[in-house]
């Protein structure tokens, strides 16, 4: 893997997901590996940009419609029906990428399971030359397992980060970890941040 060539793709660690004032953490839904993602993730950030290599961050975005009501997916308004006006909104705080690990050198909204439906992702990589994906971040059963199988059709090389990423439940990341790894190259933090650093 060439630094140049190479991105760190963090997927939705944003605030509305992860800080307390977000909103999942308003409503109470967080868990504990989530929670840990940006302190793990850190090390790997910094070591690809001293390296000369690329950080990309995905935002999961909840578009403002008439009277700034969000646009919501009726399965998403199913399961999150705290989700409210002003949460995910373009360019507001809890939009943002978790301080921890800003800035990132692109910015990716989103308004799917996957980083690639509908979105600028697959320009950005084919301007910037990146061939190379280091994939991280939530939920690993939606979020990044998308993301991931749309690069992988794509023949982009994917690294997928084992402890990186985290679900709601420890059986659904495990479970995704385990189909992924049919697909993509998998390390841990520490061995990515060492190989970079």
């Amino acid at each position: 893997m060439k630094p140049e060539t190479t991105a760190l793709l963090i997927v939705d660690l944003q605030n509305d997901f992860l800080h307390p004032e977000g909103a999942y953490g308003r409503a109470g839904q967080t868990a504990p590996a989530i929670a840990a993602l940006p302190a793990r993730v850190k090390p790997v950030a910094d070591a690809i940009r001293a390296a000369g290599g690329w950080v990309i961050s995905t935002q999961f975005t909840l578009v403002p419609g008439r009277g700034g009501e969000p646009m919501i997916a009726p399965h998403l308004a199913r399961l999150r029906p705290f989700l409210a006006k002003g949460d995910f909104q373009p360019g507001a705080w809890g939009h943002a990428l978790v301080d921890e690990l800003a800035p990132a050198d692109f910015t990716i909204e989103k308004v799917a399971y996957s980083a690639f439906y509908q979105t600028r992702l697959e320009w950005v990589l084919r301007k910037a030359g990146v061939d190379t994906l280091i994939v991280c971040g939530i939920v690993t059963n939606g979020g990044v397992a998308s993301t991931l199988r749309d690069a992988h059709v794509r023949d982009l090389h994917t690294v997928l980060l084992t402890d990186g990423c985290a679900a709601f439940s420890d059986a659904a990341h495990d479970n995704a970890i385990a189909t992924l790894s049919t697909v993509s190259d998998t390390a841990t933090c520490a061995e990515a941040a060492e190989f970079w650093g």
